[in-house]
C-alpha cells in the first residue's frame, strides 16, 4: 500500500478499497503459489510448523551430533552407488571416514558410536564392478 489512509475514512473501509483495486489489477493472482494447494492443509496443527520448515530449509538437523553421524553413515551406501565416477565414490568415502575418525577420537554428544570408518578400495572395487560397461 502506497498511498495514506484519507482522513474521516475508517482503516476497515480504506483497507477493503486497496484489497479490491489490487484484486481488479491482478495483483494476487501474479503471487507464486496462486492457484495451487496449501500444502500440509492436511495435517493436524502443529504450533512450531514455521520453525520445523525453516529447519528443513536450511538443512538444519534436531539430531544430537552423534545420531546425525550415524543417519549420514547410513545414506553412504545410496550415495555410492548413486556417485557417477570412482573420484566421487572416493571424495564420499574420504569425507565420511574423516567424520568418523573425528567422532571417535572426541566423541559427540548423543549415544556412543559404533562406527568403524568404510573400506574406500574394497568398496571402489566392488562399485567398479557394479559400473563396468556391459
Amino acid at each position: 500500500m502506497t498511498e495514506r489512509k484519507p482522513p474521516g475514512v475508517s482503516f476497515e473501509s480504506w483497507a477493503d478499497r486497496q484489497i479490491h483495486e489490487a484484486q481488479q489489477r491482478g495483483d494476487f493472482s501474479r503471487l507464486p503459489g496462486f492457484g495451487k494447494p496449501i500444502a500440509g492443509l492436511e495435517r493436524p496443527y502443529d504450533e512450531a510448523w514455521w520453525i520445523k520448515q525453516k529447519m528443513q530449509r536450511e538443512g538444519v538437523s534436531m539430531l544430537p551430533p552423534a545420531l546425525a553421524l550415524r543417519k549420514e553413515v547410513e545414506d553412504v551406501p545410496g550415495a555410492v552407488a548413486g556417485a557417477r565416477t570412482e573420484s566421487e565414490v572416493r571424495r564420499i568415502l574420504t569425507e565420511v571416514n574423516a567424520k568418523i575418525d573425528r567422532a571417535v577420537r572426541m566423541p559427540p554428544e548423543g549415544p556412543p558410536l559404533r562406527l568403524k570408518p568404510f573400506d574406500v578400495e574394497g568398496t571402489v572395487r566392488r562399485w567398479r564392478e557394479e559400473h563396468r560397461p556391459a
